[in-house]
């Protein structure tokens, strides 16, 4: 999308996800205590973000209702254009370890880990929500954010989720 303003004597062009096509991203990383999503491409950020993580974000997920983010390797696997945020992209937790750990202490493992926008219908407020962790165990991004990392990002890209 390109959007031509004249400005006095001059006229600037401004164009939406400048250099979509020539940013290849290779991995998704991000840093919880840092609250901060990266795009990776080449080994070089491409892309950073703050995010939102859920109400208790310290420690890797274990189970259904725990308010964390998971830790640990993962593929972003399915994407829902129509979800009750703005967008989302599937984080595909659990993994055979996180089943394995659940099972163990008898309790469900949980899923449905995403990175998303807003919820739908508050995007006009999503730099307030960035403020706090508000999520269920999701990475919450501004709709702006999810719409540049919708674009940005292919399924089947690694994500690094670190402490």
């Amino acid at each position: 999308m390109r959007l031509t303003i004249p400005w006095a004597i001059c006229a600037f062009t401004i164009t939406a996800f400048p250099a979509l096509a020539a940013e290849r991203v290779d991995l998704v990383r991000v840093d919880k205590s840092e609250r901060r999503l990266e795009l990776i491409g080449d080994g070089k950020v491409l892309r950073s973000y703050g995010i939102a993580l859920g109400g208790d974000p310290v420690g890797h997920k274990h189970q259904e209702g725990d308010q964390r983010t998971p830790e640990g390797s993962y593929v972003l696997d399915w994407r829902n254009p129509n979800s009750i945020a703005h967008k989302s992209i599937h984080i595909s937790y659990p993994n055979t370890d996180d089943l394995a750990g659940a099972k163990a202490r008898n309790v469900d493992a949980g899923g449905m880990i995403m990175i998303h926008g807003q919820p739908n219908g508050y995007g006009w407020w999503g730099w307030l929500l960035q403020l706090v962790d508000w999520t269920d165990g999701c990475i919450a991004v501004t709709d702006s954010d999810m719409d540049e990392i919708w674009a940005l990002v292919a399924d089947g890209t690694p994500i690094e989720i670190e402490r």
